[in-house]
């Protein structure tokens, strides 16, 4: 099954024309898509009440994918190196409480940890991602890299032969080729029953901008509209993976300049993918 969905409900202006208020978004969007990442858990660790309530509204057989907390991730250093909690275990917990809602509902598809650029492939590195492995016990936890270092042609097969004998979940990547910050696209599934790709789009002289100069990284970075060309060689790409793991799920993370869902609903056209299983919709835009 491959199921399609975006980073975030609340950024995609083409879902909500019909005047959906902000409290009304998530319900809106479970009428279009069947999943959703969620971005503000890695800003901080969110009361397990947004959890329920999020369960709430969305329809039974949607799914999540939580993106961990920064502080598990390594983001957090220069102006902010610390998280504030007592210790490292205790910001994993508490994480996991705020989670548990969506667990307990069966809605839960993946925590995704994301690591940062600079998280290179090296001893102690690994042994970082054995640590969160042990902490996250239990939970389906899916690993993207931001640093080539893990997938250099000595490194590649040693790198998913580690995923698939840890539990990672491996988070297919497309985005631009901009050198050590990014990650070539590695069709290999590490998880029987499930595979993340996400789409960050192909804006090269974005990626790796600080948006110093004139904008923010988030206006810049995933900058990208997707052709129907390169869309038509996902779907193959995608019906490769599905004979790897039982489960895809695609997120479209390209939306700086509001084009994600736009894409998302291309691809989900030429994959042949209905509404079955979607909350009630309002209006179809698409």
């Amino acid at each position: 099954m491959i199921r399609i969905g975006l980073a975030g409900w609340g950024d995609h202006a083409d879902l909500y024309t019909g005047g959906s208020s902000s409290r009304d978004k998530l319900k809106t969007y479970g009428g279009h898509f069947p999943v959703v990442e969620v971005d503000s858990s890695f800003y901080a660790v969110q009361p397990a009440r947004n959890a329920e309530k999020w369960v709430s509204e969305t329809p039974d057989g949607f799914g999540f994918v939580f993106k961990a907390y920064q502080g598990m991730t390594g983001h957090l250093r220069g102006a902010h190196p610390t998280h504030p909690f007592e210790s490292g275990e205790a910001m994993f917990q508490a994480f996991r409480e705020s989670i548990q809602p969506v667990v307990d509902a069966g809605k839960m598809k993946a925590v995704l940890f994301q690591y940062p650029p600079w998280f290179d492939c090296t001893r102690e590195h690994v042994n970082e991602l054995r640590e969160a492995k042990r902490l996250m016990e239990g939970l389906p936890v899916a690993l993207e890299f931001r640093n080539r270092t893990w997938f250099t042609r000595e490194m590649e097969a040693k790198t998913l032969s580690f995923m698939e004998r840890e539990g990672w979940i491996h988070s297919v990547c497309d985005e631009p080729q901009a050198g050590i910050g990014s990650i070539p696209t590695v069709l290999k599934a590490t998880d029987r029953r499930q595979t993340i790709v996400r789409f960050h789009g192909r804006n090269e002289s974005g990626w790796n901008s600080d948006g110093r100069e004139r904008q923010s990284w988030r206006e810049v970075r995933y900058l990208y509209r997707y052709s129907a060309r390169e869309l038509l060689e996902w779907k193959e790409r995608l019906e490769r993976l599905q004979e790897e793991s039982e489960e895809v799920i695609v997120i479209f993370n390209n939306n700086s300049g509001g084009d994600a869902a736009a894409n998302a609903k291309q691809l989900m056209a030429m994959l042949g993918i209905g509404d079955e299983g979607l909350g009630p919709r309002q209006l179809d835009l698409f």
